[in-house]
């Protein structure tokens, strides 16, 4: 939280969001907690998609009591695989998390080899894995050197099978066995009996409900700030923007000290966090904060489907205009959105935001240099072949260019947290 040395006042109270993170405890055979396994109950609605395993880990980084909700405990976060290549996993230390991965029932042999590929840089990167007890179906062969935890789910396992799948998981893995939807004493014995270890269920701790509250800040600000890191702005004028929002300085501070993160000591300064986290990871961060911030009720597409939109003006630009002009092109596509963001006029909402003079033209008047990208980037939302055609025409771009480019801009955006 921010310091008497760096005091801001809160924004009023119908800037919250709470949040609702149940965890469940896993336990060793001494019943000491060694981790907790996270589920985001504020997500009831959400289907588990790669939108909803970033938010998950962005309200438990930016959780107003984290120390309280982990207590320095290991993570145990469930992901899909379109997730496990999301910049979201760039904002924690990957020693705190342990990522359990789905087998995929069905899928043919080469899309598990593939798949394979990206666990293996998870590990590389010192993520831990686990896996349910499928894993150890021959399919799933290449996976096993990968697996640190292996879960044994008890509801789906007869009591007289229990013994040759801890005998096969033993022989084939060196994997820590955890025995999850353990609800009866005769289970917890038999699966002691066997060797297990580590254990989770109801017959050991109920999962417990943690609220919080989140703050949003202004999207204005979070785009100024993504801006000023594209632009490689200095630490100085990335600390003036932190300074003048106190939701903004508020999240990022209550972000880098968090547990999840990982650091050793508290940090205290808007300059301290910046160097700390390096622009990289703030332009993640801030990414995310956008796509999860919620202004008057709109839909955290909103913002989504607005730095798709960047992203794609910035890969069409790429080719045909000079380097700032390219930047320019990935901010009038982010701010192209603004006034339904904000819920005002677009002149309104850009009134406190210096743009240069081709993103305003692009923006207010749809001329310029930059407008027909904007068009062309609303057309493939759209469908409007029209539109489409015409502008591809004019800026002399074929379908496959253009098609191949927004692929890459769904792509980099799924990266950093599709909330649709």
């Amino acid at each position: 939280m921010p310091t008497k040395a760096e005091n801001t006042t809160l924004p009023a109270e119908d800037s919250f969001d709470r949040t609702v993170i149940a965890r469940q405890a896993i336990v060793d055979h001494t019943g000491n907690v060694m981790g907790y396994e996270l589920f985001d109950r504020s997500l009831a609605a959400m289907p588990h998609s790669a939108a909803s395993d970033a938010q998950l880990l962005f309200n438990v980084l930016s959780h107003a009591d984290n120390g309280a909700l982990i207590d320095n405990r290991t993570m145990f976060i469930n992901c899909t695989h379109a997730s496990l290549a999301g910049g979201h996993l760039d904002l924690v230390q990957p020693d705190r998390v342990v990522l359990e991965i789905p087998t995929l029932p069905g899928d043919p042999p080469d899309d598990i080899e593939a798949r394979g590929q990206t666990l293996q840089d998870l590990r590389k990167r010192g993520f831990r894995l686990a896996f349910n007890h499928t894993v150890l179906g021959p399919a799933y062969a290449g996976w096993l050197p990968l697996a640190q935890f292996i879960k044994l789910d008890m509801s789906l396992m007869k009591p007289e099978h229990v013994a040759s799948l801890v005998e096969l998981a033993g022989r084939k893995t060196q994997a820590r066995l955890i025995a999850e939807k353990v609800e009866t004493a005769e289970q917890h014995l038999l699966l002691a009996g066997l060797g297990v270890k580590l254990f989770q269920g109801y017959w050991f701790a109920q999962p417990v409900i943690v609220t919080g509250q989140t703050i949003r800040p202004s999207q204005a600000v979070i785009v100024q700030l993504i801006n000023l890191v594209r632009k490689q702005a200095t630490t100085a004028e990335i600390e003036d923007v932190l300074k003048r929002d106190a939701s903004l300085s508020f999240n990022l501070l209550r972000f880098i000290n968090s547990s999840g993160f990982g650091l050793s000591c508290e940090v205290t300064s808007f300059r301290h966090a910046v160097m700390i986290l390096g622009l990289k990871k703030l332009f993640r961060w801030a990414a995310l904060l956008l796509t999860t911030s919620r202004v008057g009720g709109v839909p955290p597409a909103v913002g989504m489907t607005a730095i798709v939109r960047g992203r794609l003006m910035e890969l069409l630009a790429a080719e045909m205009l000079p380097p700032d002009e390219c930047d320019n092109a990935f901010v009038v596509g982010v701010f192209s959105l603004l006034d339904t963001m904000l819920g005002m006029p677009m002149d309104k909402a850009l009134e406190a935001i210096s743009l240069p003079e081709s993103a305003i033209s692009a923006l207010l008047l749809k001329r310029g240099i930059l407008a027909p990208f904007l068009e062309l980037a609303i057309a493939c939302e759209s469908a409007n072949d029209e539109a489409f055609g015409r502008c591809a025409n004019e800026l002399a771009l074929s379908n496959r260019q253009v098609n191949w480019a927004h692929l890459q801009a769904l792509a980099w955006a799924e990266s950093l947290h599709e909330q649709v």
